[in-house]
């Protein structure tokens, strides 16, 4: 929902990638002075928790992610580049593609903004359950080389504050699945 303390007045693109889009955009404040701020927009992304309910346990992939330059232990989780493609869609083909997984069930759990302070990235949160082996569809070189792993819900607390698991939209995700499931 739109401010009504503050207003955009204008906004200029500086950077167009496949992925994001940088702008410089020009704001009003309620005393009416101005300012300025960069803006990247992100076409959004959607989070997966897959929790096996036979095991207790939540599948993860482990990644290289090129701007931390390491591997990263984090829930599967997609960006939403398919125009028009409803979240939920989104989040079947990206189970499918990085964990091999289908869900019989998809429950929506939360939205979240990931870095509100300079992105416009949202977040749609899902719990997956009653999961079912399939052949992974992975693309890219990142996703050719990543592991899944599984980890039982009760050591996941621990691991996250040991720091070994640091991906900011895994320990949201887990936390609004955790509340789903009222664990």
């Amino acid at each position: 929902m739109p401010s009504d303390k503050f207003r955009k007045l204008s906004e200029r693109p500086v950077y167009d990638s496949a992925l994001l889009h940088v702008a410089v955009a020009t704001f009003e404040g309620p005393d009416g002075s101005r300012f300025e701020r960069d803006i990247v927009h992100h076409p959004g992304a959607v989070v997966m928790v897959p929790f096996d309910e036979a095991t207790g346990e939540v599948v993860f992939v482990r990644q290289y992610r090129a701007p931390l330059d390491m591997e990263v232990l984090e829930v599967p989780a997609g960006k939403r580049d398919v125009v028009d493609e409803p979240p939920e869609v989104t989040a079947a083909r990206e189970l499918v593609e990085e964990a091999g997984l289908e869900a019989g069930k998809l429950e929506l759990v939360g939205r979240f903004y990931n870095s509100p302070g300079f992105s416009d990235e949202q977040s749609w949160c899902y719990l997956a359950t009653e999961l079912s082996p399939v052949p992974d569809e992975r693309h890219g070189v990142e996703e050719q080389h990543m592991t899944v792993e599984r980890v039982k819900w009760e050591d996941i607390a621990a691991m996250v504050r040991a720091g070994e698991i640091t991906d900011a939209k895994t320990i949201v995700g887990l936390s609004l699945a955790q509340a789903a499931m009222s664990l």
